[in-house]
């Protein structure tokens, strides 16, 4: 369901947190504090590196959580440019669809200005080809041509969702770190789809890269289906908006926020991180079986519960194949596997099931989809 139910469906204990706290008080804005919403807050900041001051604002979405964001990194700079990567996606709210590199997802209206774009590190398929250094220079470049020479920020997917889960290679996101700092910016790490011990490394994804962002945005798993984002960034950073009246209405909602804590809870009780690992570890297996086997799978890719199929109509030339990839996913609604069809062609199948996804789960659900595959590449 979008990445968004992370412990499973209706899980009863977030069930239950929810109706208490819908009976005791369903609603308090962010002007006020709340025990909930305030104990959550600090759970949700002990999950982060410690020896920083983290500050946590609450959101309603993802989308919104990149605007603040946006705000948040030019205010605490004084400046205005900023860099995202081509074939990301960031929401569709102003702020956040002006961050966005895919085209379907921008509207044919004027953008939030200051933006420019870098090639991002798809080592399948990207511009630059398979090392990291070019799409360094890249940004290095960029800077140079594109900007004033200073910039606010950087904003970057650990893992790229909408674009087909691309994750950054080893090395990016601490060399685009060190990119913007120098050219006086601040990294901003979206963990929207890629947070919640979703990879089954870490619980933000970013922890694998030795690298500690300036700013994080969060949704999605946070919640488990109920509506919660969060600002995650370095007290320093934060207080740059202290003068300013900022709050959203819904923002930091009670009943949201209780659903959050269970989340954190039944994520570290049930071992759903490690779950994630293993299961999802299981699961890249197969798919890779798949691969050998049919060749219109040109790449498959991901860590976790976070995996990709991109088909492709030929390997050595990687034409993608969004009329395949739009038969096979629906034959696989047929059989009642719900999957994501996505990326810049539209020719990437995503699987991004709940955490707690088990074992004895894998077997019929890619059996099922080998047979959808099977069927639409009969001639």
């Amino acid at each position: 369901m979008n990445v968004c139910v992370s412990v499973g469906h209706a899980h009863p204990a977030v069930v239950q947190a929810v109706c208490e706290q819908a009976q005791e008080l369903p609603h308090s804005t962010t002007m006020f504090y709340h025990a909930v919403s305030s104990h959550y807050a600090e759970e949700l900041a002990a999950t982060f590196l410690k020896g920083h001051d983290w500050v946590v604002y609450l959101t309603n979405s993802g989308s919104e959580a990149v605007d603040l964001a946006l705000m948040m990194a030019r205010a605490s700079t004084g400046h205005t440019d900023f860099l995202s990567l081509q074939n990301s996606y960031h929401g569709p709210t102003a702020g956040a669809q002006a961050l966005t590199g895919i085209a379907g997802f921008r509207q044919n209206a004027a953008q939030v200005p200051g933006i420019t774009f870098v090639p991002e590190p798809n080592l399948y398929r990207g511009m630059l080809g398979a090392h990291v250094a070019p799409y360094l220079d890249a940004i290095d470049q960029t800077i140079r041509t594109s900007t004033s020479g200073s910039i606010a920020g950087m904003i970057v997917e650990t893992v790229q969702g909408y674009s087909g889960i691309v994750e950054m290679p080893e090395g990016y996101l601490k060399g685009a770190a060190e990119r913007a700092r120098a050219a006086g910016g601040l990294l901003v790490v979206d963990e929207v789809q890629s947070g919640v011990g979703r990879t089954g490394r870490a619980f933000w994804a970013f922890e694998s890269h030795d690298v500690v962002p300036d700013i994080v945005v969060a949704a999605k798993g946070l919640g488990n289906g109920f509506p919660l984002g969060a600002v995650i960034a370095k007290r320093a950073v934060a207080e740059a908006m202290a003068d300013k009246f900022m709050f959203h209405t819904y923002g930091s909602n009670p009943v949201a926020c209780a659903a959050g804590r269970e989340v954190l809870r039944v994520r570290q009780e049930d071992k759903l991180q490690s779950n994630a690992a293993h299961v999802g570890g299981l699961s890249l297996a197969r798919l890779r079986d798949l691969q050998q086997r049919y060749p219109v799978i040109g790449d498959v890719r991901g860590s976790g519960l976070m995996l990709a199929l991109e088909f492709v109509k030929d390997r050595n030339t990687k034409e993608p194949d969004p009329d395949l990839t739009a038969e096979v996913f629906e034959q696989t609604r047929a059989e009642g596997i719900i999957m994501s069809k996505s990326g810049p062609h539209r020719s990437v199948l995503r699987l991004v099931p709940p955490l707690c996804l088990s074992e004895v789960d894998i077997e019929p659900v890619i059996d099922a989809f080998e047979a959808c595959l099977a069927a639409a590449t009969t001639v």
